[in-house]
């Protein structure tokens, strides 16, 4: 956008900041802290045995040697023994001091390198592209509809919502003398609408109903906004989609720049 008409960059960066750095480092350092306390007991246990060890050791050298014995070793074994526990004191102490920094996560400089002022789709009122957007609370309905669908017919039901893989949920129906093993299972991406409408997949769903087929079903959850109705589609990838596609920029050759 015009410069004129953006934000300063120093809002910018504090909204920044505050909105999506300050809580990404607070993550990574929670996280970070777990792993830290884990390798630190680890360290502890280790190093802390082998010199429980070396330290038994020397005391038993300084005892005779204390006795007076006179072992033509004895000097260098007490000298060997000596070093060996200064080594791991040391090794210790700077584990310890390593640890205590990782504990610490702290955001570096931001450097302003560029801004784009994103907007709302300019036809996202119409009746067009009105119910196509994702409704939360919509979804979240349909897909308990589809729950309760499912284990109402005795299946049990995985979900994998946030994983990305072209589904919403896994459906499996237990072997009746054998509940562990399944005997069937159903692929199930499910789509809701407040009241009726079309319905779209994405790229990602589209060629996964492709591979997997008749193991795929869409769940289309009709009236989530009063009284939820499931209608169900075996592999929905053998259905008349119309491809919906976007423009993704421009290209002019080198030629075409010449005048």
């Amino acid at each position: 956008p015009d410069a004129a008409a953006s934000p300063p960059v120093g809002e910018v960066e504090q909204f920044l900041l505050e909105e999506a750095l300050q809580p990404f480092a607070d993550g990574v350092a929670a996280g970070r802290l777990h792993e830290v306390e884990t390798v630190s007991r680890h360290v502890e246990i280790s190093l802390g045995a082998l010199l429980l060890r070396q330290n038994l050791k020397l005391a038993e050298l300084v005892a005779q040697h204390q006795r007076g014995e006179t072992a033509p070793l004895l000097a260098a074994n007490l000298k060997q023994a000596e070093d060996r526990v200064e080594e791991l004191t040391g090794r210790l102490e700077r584990r310890r001091a390593e640890l205590a920094q990782e504990r610490h996560c702290l955001i570096g400089g931001v450097e302003h390198v560029g801004r784009a002022l994103v907007l709302p789709h300019p036809e996202r009122g119409s009746p067009a592209v009105a119910p196509m957007i994702r409704d939360e609370t919509v979804e979240r309905i349909a897909v308990d509809a589809v729950i309760a669908y499912e284990e109402a017919r005795g299946w049990r039901v995985e979900s994998v919502e946030s994983e990305n893989r072209g589904f919403d949920l896994i459906s499996r129906r237990p072997h009746p003398e054998d509940p562990a093993t399944s005997i069937a299972v159903r692929f199930i991406e499910v789509k809701g609408r407040a009241a009726t409408g079309d319905v779209a997949l994405t790229a990602n769903e589209y060629q996964t109903a492709e591979r997997l087929k008749g193991d795929y079903w869409l769940y289309v959850v009709f009236n989530c906004g009063t009284t939820p109705e499931v209608h169900t589609i075996q592999n929905p990838a053998r259905l008349d989609w119309k491809p919906v596609l976007a423009i993704e920029h421009y290209r002019l050759a080198a030629s075409g720049l010449e005048v």
